[in-house]
């Protein structure tokens, strides 16, 4: 036996190894993926004021005529929750109305817009 491994230590050594090798393959799969953004179809009310837009860096288009839609803070599970810009085939003869908050008369916040208009 070697001075460095006594009797004793070599069934924890291959427990621990074990243990160590088991862990990486369960946790060798996993992967962290951000939560996906519900995006609500007509207005959305809150009376928490959204926070200030976030800047984005607008890519290059993907192709001609590509149409930027920029980000906006969505109301999603009780809390402010940032939905990144994309880019989005146009429609002929159509505009994007770009998703905005408004204060409400009542103090609250509407979340507006995110369509084409004629």
């Amino acid at each position: 036996m070697s001075a460095l491994h006594p009797p004793l230590a070599r069934p924890a050594l291959r427990w621990g190894a074990a243990a160590l090798l088991a862990a990486s393959a369960l946790l060798g799969g996993c992967a962290v993926v951000p939560a996906p953004v519900a995006v609500a179809d007509g207005d959305v009310y809150t009376t928490v004021e959204p926070p200030t837009p976030q800047y984005e860096v607008v890519p290059a288009a993907p192709y001609v005529g590509a149409v930027w839609i920029g980000g906006y803070w969505n109301w999603y599970g009780g809390r402010h929750v940032w939905v990144p810009g994309r880019y989005v085939r146009p429609r002929p003869g159509y505009h994007w109305q770009a998703r905005y908050w408004e204060r409400g008369p009542r103090g609250g916040w509407a979340l507006h817009g995110g369509h084409w208009v004629k």
